[in-house]
């Protein structure tokens, strides 16, 4: 067993407590995957492979290169703008108005 799916497995185990509940949850044959393990990704059907980069959230194209990254990346927050409608829907121009309102608050707080 190579060192990606030796990490994969860690993986797994630590998500799942067993290979075998994995299986049940992606369902794929426990064989298959123990194959998978044992023979390498590199050298598996790619449907089986995707079936558990999906599970795991692990980018499929860079677990073939031996590598693991995070398909699905954090993002960072973006800022909501809050107004309080009342029941008014708001056309594009009345939402950059109050865009262009909160930038002139936040240029009148007081610089410390």
């Amino acid at each position: 067993m190579e060192m990606t799916e030796l990490k994969i497995k860690e993986m797994i185990i630590n998500r799942y407590g067993s290979l075998k509940k994995f299986c049940e949850v992606i369902d794929m044959p426990w064989t298959t995957l123990d194959s998978i393990l044992k023979r390498g990704v590199a050298n598996s059907n790619i449907s089986n492979v995707m079936k558990i980069t999906r599970e795991l959230g692990v980018d499929t194209e860079s677990l073939a290169s031996g590598t693991i990254i995070d398909a699905y990346p954090k993002t960072p927050s973006i800022p909501t703008i809050a107004a309080h409608k009342d029941g008014e829907n708001f056309t594009p121009e009345e939402l950059d108005k109050i865009e262009e309102y909160k930038k002139l608050l936040i240029a009148a707080r007081p610089k410390d």
